[in-house]
């Protein structure tokens, strides 16, 4: 109870009441980008979403994301996918999560919590069990739920001296819109939005409190829609 209280106090509970509705279906992780929308089941079938309804994509993966990249996505083999012209296409490498959000390359991270972005997936320093990337900043967390920060120019430069800088909290998972914006869940099932958000201040301000009433797992927003999934695989469609 004590971590928990100051867990809150440190992330500034602001609030913002958001419009939830239930979406039919179940999911256990979603990606929502360039106006997309993919998903993956318990059972790693593929899923996105054509004309307000979830349509099959032949294929099998445990995690998948949409963006600027591209539609990216990992089976539970750690191998990598690529959809081209409908098919998935086996990319070198491996890892266990696949972010699509830059505006070059895809990124993520492997099972060594190892940090890998671009083409022949450079690898970055630090270590991070959850990666994405936006516009002008990557964020990311590691398996003690501490939040890192890097500049897309840090990431995306050979000859920049790559830093994780930590900003305060604790999340479990975190994602970075087509459009900057960074949400994350942290391990009680609760959202997070970081305020401030901007190309001069790619690291913000503060946290504020997403309310929705359940305990999520996993979020993504895109074009003024907050997409999570609950803990027990409901999808939740939310709008301000």
């Amino acid at each position: 109870m004590e971590r928990t209280a100051l867990l809150f106090l440190i992330l500034n509970l602001w609030t913002t009441a958001l419009e939830c509705k239930l979406v039919p279906g179940f999911l256990k992780q979603l990606d929502a980008g360039n106006g997309q929308v993919f998903g993956v089941t318990s059972s790693n079938t593929v899923f996105t979403l054509y004309g307000g309804a979830w349509t099959m994509i032949r294929g099998s993966l445990k995690h998948v994301s949409v963006g600027p990249a591209g539609v990216w996505g990992v089976d539970s083999s750690n191998f990598i996918y690529r959809l081209q012209n409908g098919e998935w296409v086996v990319v070198g490498g491996l890892l266990k999560q696949v972010d699509a959000g830059g505006s070059v390359f895809a990124a993520g991270v492997n099972m060594y919590d190892d940090i890998f972005c671009g083409v022949g997936w450079k690898t970055l320093p630090g270590k991070l069990k959850y990666y994405s990337c936006g516009p002008y900043s990557c964020w990311g967390v590691n398996s003690a739920d501490q939040i890192f920060i890097m500049k897309v120019e840090q990431v995306y430069c050979a000859r920049c001296e790559n830093k994780l800088l930590h900003i305060p909290g604790a999340l479990s998972m975190i994602e970075v819109s087509t459009d900057g914006k960074v949400y994350g869940v942290n391990s009680n099932g609760d959202v997070f939005t970081r305020d401030g958000v901007s190309p001069r201040a790619p690291a913000g301000t503060g946290w504020r409190h997403i309310p929705i009433g359940r305990a999520i797992k996993h979020v993504s927003y895109d074009l003024g829609h907050l997409w999570a999934i609950a803990k027990d695989d409901q999808i939740l469609e939310c709008t301000e």
